[in-house]
């Protein structure tokens, strides 16, 4: 098997010569997602092996580069491999926690994610002695704590039962009610913030007031608490 990495993912020419040379075989192929969060570099490096007669593909999620600081090595960003999957629903989904993670602590729950959203398995680094490890010493976990960890893995059924199946349809038919209200209000306030602009350009006003930006994300922030949802400090 071959595996193309996050570096050269993104790049169509270095991806092209593989496709090339490897045209006429049926070697399984490993496209790990591009470093940056860039969707058509990840599909554009499938749809060249594919282009090249290669049929044994799957894709790597090992998490993206990101400007915000978060718990992660790197950000997963599950919506990137969701729409993958919207757009080639045979290809095969793994998830390379160890390097989304960074550390042995978030493998887990890592782990779990991607199993709960149909992963078809997982890359997970592993090395006799870590600490020695001459690459990424600091992700990776001994063979015993791996065979721990998959151990405590819960592996869930891919749809509901025939007897749930109505409860939640009953379910799902709530959220599209609440979407279609969401999209409506959404363009309501795209209208109004349209008729501000021309206001504030036929005024000679100044786009953005600090203070204004401020105490619009403080009530917002206070909403939160009182609605009891949880703050998102950065895109997961």
């Amino acid at each position: 098997m071959l595996w193309i990495g996050a570096r050269t993912t993104p790049n169509p020419f270095s991806v092209q010569e593989i496709a090339d040379a490897l045209r006429g075989t049926d070697v399984p192929v490993f496209v790990k997602n591009p470093i940056n969060p860039d969707l058509q570099l990840w599909i554009g490096a499938i749809e060249r092996l594919a282009a090249a007669g290669i049929t044994r593909l799957a894709a790597i999620h090992r998490g993206f580069n990101w400007f915000e600081r978060t718990p992660y090595r790197n950000s997963p960003m599950w919506e990137f491999p969701i729409r993958l999957k919207a757009a080639f629903p045979h290809l095969e989904l793994i998830c390379d926690p160890s390097h989304i993670a960074g550390s042995p602590d978030k493998l887990g729950g890592i782990a779990q994610q991607a199993l709960d959203l149909n992963f078809s398995g997982l890359m997970i680094e592993t090395h006799r002695d870590p600490v020695n490890a001459k690459s990424d010493a600091k992700q990776q976990i001994t063979p015993a704590t791996l065979r721990q960890l998959l151990d405590s893995l819960i592996i869930r059924d891919a749809s509901p039962g025939q007897q749930q199946q109505s409860e939640l349809a009953d379910l799902r038919d709530l959220i599209d009610q609440l979407d279609d209200e969401i999209i409506q209000k959404l363009s309501s306030r795209m209208d109004i913030a349209e008729r501000i602009g021309d206001f504030k350009k036929a005024h000679n006003v100044a786009i953005l007031q600090p203070e204004r930006f401020d105490r619009i994300v403080r009530r917002l922030l206070s909403m939160t608490t009182d609605l009891k949802l949880s703050p998102v400090s950065s895109p997961t």
